[in-house]
């Protein structure tokens, strides 16, 4: 264990996942990552290692055959992971919204059905919600779900940016579907499909292309999904009435939001990690440059802003599990760990310097994966608004 990002007031069940994840990470995240990142592989070995730690299971209710840990444990896990590999967290991190979203909104037949195969990693989440051309707005969502004459519905439509769409077999997607309501939010249903893994047409109707081609972010596969007259049923709607769409996604957003601030304090922790071995280690002018106040004072400032992050992830963690509303918190946690995850990477980069740029180094990997975390989930613009409108709301003028 280190003196940095600790976590005050964990019970030994806690402490004991905390201690086996990271020994994992230790041990099989790191020394294989840098060569399956490069070879864009998917890290089906690692993978296996997770389902065997009950991971895919973390939050799942004991009843449905998970471990019933809260979202505290689960972020915490999930910061271990990306200190590890970011593209491992986003292995889990759609699997768990979807657990999410269904112990919230699914119907008990749903969960009954779903649940228990989640739990064991059988069967692995996915979230689709954006669309090409959509961004931030999804209210202005165009895929549209068309009711049928036995009581079903055909989607049709393009999603995008969809993380592990060729190896889920379960997807939660947010389309159109027309229930007369005046406010367009209203409008949209959130859809439980299942199919198998692979790319190209998986079911009639439903075409998973290939992996986009990222910059980092390499080895869990992101791709589209397109809809062609794709058939449903009425008990595919999560939570089985149509029209809450819109409200389910944001409350499985905002507890993602919590994943990537996780995801964020990882990488930071990681970068800094990086940085202070190699400054003690790399000798100048006749000594180590950690002991050149230069080097020293952004040492220092990582460390703050590695703190500062982990804390404020776990407060809005903390907040969720209490029950409470953690908009605010989770999009300023969000904000935080994704906009210092990025500068302490590239302290942690001009720390290394020319070794830096080489792909022999692992810092030249966490140069590449920290830029998508101001971008997933939710910009830093958005989360800035998320952020202001709580503010105006909590601090009305009374004038």
């Amino acid at each position: 264990m280190t003196r940095l990002a600790q976590t005050a007031d964990l019970t030994d069940v806690q402490r004991e996942i905390l201690s086996t994840v990271r020994s994992f990470v230790d041990k099989e995240i790191i020394p294989n990552a840098q060569e399956l990142e490069h070879g864009d592989t998917y890290p089906t070995e690692i993978v296996e290692g997770l389902k065997e730690m009950g991971i895919f299971g973390l939050m799942i209710p004991e009843e449905f055959g998970g471990l019933g840990e809260s979202l505290l444990t689960y972020a915490l896990v999930v910061e271990e992971i990306a200190r590890g590999w970011m593209s491992v967290s986003g292995v889990i991190n759609t699997h768990f919204i979807v657990a999410y979203m269904l112990q919230q909104h699914g119907t008990p037949e749903q969960q009954e059905r779903l649940l228990p195969r989640m739990a064991t990693g059988e069967m692995r989440g996915a979230f689709s919600m954006s669309e090409p051309g959509l961004g931030s707005d999804v209210a202005g969502i165009r895929t549209k779900a068309t009711r049928t004459a036995d009581g079903g519905y055909t989607i049709d439509g393009q999603k995008m940016w969809l993380t592990n769409g060729g190896s889920s077999t379960l997807v939660a997607v947010l389309v159109r579907t027309d229930e007369g309501a005046e406010k367009p939010h209203q409008n949209l249903t959130t859809f439980l499909v299942e199919k198998p893994t692979g790319f190209g047409e998986v079911l009639p109707g439903l075409t998973v292309p290939g992996k986009i081609d990222k910059m980092g972010y390499k080895g869990v596969d992101t791709t589209e999904l397109v809809f062609d007259g794709f058939a449903v049923s009425a008990d595919d709607v999560l939570g089985g009435t149509p029209g809450r769409g819109f409200a389910q996604m944001m409350d499985g957003v905002e507890v993602g939001r919590v994943n990537v601030a996780a995801r964020g304090c990882g990488i930071a922790i990681r970068a800094f990690e990086l940085a202070i071995d190699y400054a003690q280690q790399r000798e100048t002018f006749g000594k180590p440059i950690a002991q050149h106040q230069a080097i020293a004072f952004k040492l220092a400032e990582m460390a703050t802003k590695v703190e500062a992050a982990h804390a404020m992830m776990v407060r809005a963690a903390r907040l969720k599990d209490s029950g409470q509303r953690n908009d605010v918190e989770a999009g300023m946690a969000k904000l935080l760990a994704s906009e210092f995850a990025a500068e302490v990477t590239q302290e942690s980069f001009r720390i290394h310097g020319g070794y830096g740029y080489s792909k022999e180094y692992e810092i030249e990997r966490l140069m590449r994966e920290a830029p998508f975390l101001l971008i997933g989930e939710g910009t830093s613009e958005i989360q800035k608004t998320i952020i202001s409108r709580g503010l105006l709301k909590e601090y009305a003028s009374k004038r």
